[in-house]
């Protein structure tokens, strides 16, 4: 599979089709990306299971965080990869040996080889893309937050005059 880009059906049935979603790399930090894209998620009625040896046995959302991947009890429809492109490689073995449907790599993240070796098992690829986007986007919902609306410019605006009370 080409993954430069995706259709929209391809992504949208992907997000149709997922209940549970391991985040690998999630943080207990709530100013880290990986924190509110769970937050994100599970406030669309996704479970979002959080996968991070650091804090492994803590509680993060109100979910139980796990070592691994493997350690998870419950079956994972996908596996959302917030590491490094080399990191994605074992995860994604991982996420093969756990019989997950899905390996979403977040942005910034892409990693060739564990694509081939994933859809090779059976398993659908995103690469380099967000889910918390890419739901948003799909479901009309990107505008509320200023993005391809012209809330949002790089351009800078003239600056109103004010006018002085004496």
């Amino acid at each position: 599979m080409q993954h430069d880009t995706y259709g929209d059906s391809y992504l949208s049935d992907i997000l149709a089709s997922v209940k549970t979603i391991a985040m690998v790399g999630a943080s207990t930090n709530w100013n880290r990306p990986s924190y509110f894209v769970m937050k994100y998620l599970q406030s669309k009625g996704f479970r979002v299971i959080p996968v991070n040896p650091g804090v492994a046995g803590e509680q993060l959302l109100g979910e139980t965080v796990y070592a691994r991947l493997e350690d998870i009890p419950d079956p994972v429809d996908m596996v959302d990869v917030f590491r490094n492109a080399e990191a994605a490689g074992p995860v994604t073995d991982s996420a093969i040996a756990i019989n997950a449907r899905i390996v979403w790599m977040q942005i910034g993240v892409r990693n060739d080889e564990a694509a081939a070796r994933a859809e090779a098992a059976g398993l659908k690829v995103v690469m380099n893309r967000c889910p918390k986007i890419e739901y948003m986007r799909l479901h009309g919902e990107i505008g509320w937050n200023g993005i391809n609306s012209n809330v949002i410019t790089n351009r800078k605006r003239p600056v109103k005059a004010v006018k002085k009370l004496m």
